[in-house]
């Protein structure tokens, strides 16, 4: 899911987003203000856009007749062959060229990237959309946490924040244990998702000081394929065998969440702000709530909403600390 300059937030949930689009990387180091003229009517028509399509990606992947780590890989194999061609026709001489430490990078990034999928998109399977989501959007606050001990210091406001969210998760992980064992093991794999998001970000930030966008996503898409692909082996995960209907559901999660949420969030970052664009993308979790709610039947416990709240809330907080 793909691309922009500067390093901005997410989510994501989808959460597997390149190191531009996610609300962590910049929120942590305290991204300057936003824009002060006008905002621009297209910008953010496409913002909009951009929402649905991440939205959309819990749901699909919670729908889709086929096992989760497949899904992860052939939607990885699917943007890479949608990247590929034109990544190696207008960035070939840049791609000869990475340095090591760079190509090191990206492919760790890429390695932890798998590592997210991996997680968050069992957990799917194992707790609600809602819940799943809420928990994989807490990539920021563990940024924020993996930059505090690097040395990185961050406003009051954003640790105001980061415990808020973790009060959210807190209350949201109690409510998921009296429902069952299983629900509280998908809140965990949701979480530790959020946690190898947040240092995909960081290595995806440190590499793009050097190497382009397109470049860097398409050895980072290729490397967690590959990553995914050793995890299903290992782990005896078909990679075929289902209804057709399944690979629509699949290249269909690729266009959505992957080529167009974060492609666009990347798109409109410049002109919006990282602290606007960010804190948008955080409509996620209500709207992929909303869309399992309607298409999938998955209405929360009410004991459960205000927990969604509290974590929104918190990194809302840390979106707008992390602008001062």
């Amino acid at each position: 899911m793909p691309a922009a300059r500067p390093t901005t937030a997410a989510v994501p949930a989808d959460t597997a987003v390149p190191a531009d689009t996610a609300i962590g990387a910049d929120t942590a180091v305290g991204a300057g203000p936003g824009p002060t003229h006008p905002l621009p009517t297209l910008d953010l028509l496409l913002l909009a856009v951009s929402i649905g399509g991440i939205s959309l990606s819990g749901p699909l992947i919670s729908a889709t007749a086929a096992p989760a780590l497949a899904i992860a890989f052939w939607r990885n194999v699917m943007s890479v062959g949608a990247l590929g061609p034109y990544a190696l026709l207008r960035h070939r001489a840049e791609l000869r060229g990475i340095g090591r430490r760079a190509l090191l990078l990206a492919i760790a990034a890429g390695a932890l990237l798998a590592v997210h999928f991996a997680l968050w998109m069992p957990s799917l399977r194992m707790t609600s959309v809602a819940s799943a989501t809420a928990l994989v959007t807490t990539t920021p606050l563990w940024t924020i946490l993996l930059m505090r001990l690097m040395g990185v210091r961050a406003p009051r406001m954003v640790w105001l924040g980061t415990v808020v969210a973790f009060a959210g998760v807190l209350v949201l992980t109690g409510v998921d244990l009296s429902l069952s064992p299983r629900a509280l093991l998908g809140d965990a794999l949701a979480l530790a998702a959020g946690l190898a998001a947040a240092g995909y970000m960081l290595l995806g930030a440190e590499v793009r000081r050097t190497v382009s966008t397109t470049a860097y996503t398409l050895v980072c898409y290729a490397t967690t394929a590959v990553g995914l692909l050793g995890i299903c082996l290992v782990a005896g995960t078909p990679l075929a065998g289902w209804p057709a209907g399944a690979w629509w559901q699949i290249a269909l999660l690729m266009v959505t969440a992957q080529l167009l949420g974060h492609s666009l969030s990347s798109r409109v970052v410049r002109n919006l702000g990282p602290s606007i664009t960010s804190t948008a993308i955080l409509l996620e979790t209500p709207g992929a709530a909303l869309i399992a709610a309607l298409w999938l039947g998955q209405w929360p416990p009410v004991a459960a909403y205000p927990a969604v709240v509290l974590i929104l809330l918190g990194l809302v907080l840390v979106a707008r600390g992390g602008r001062r």
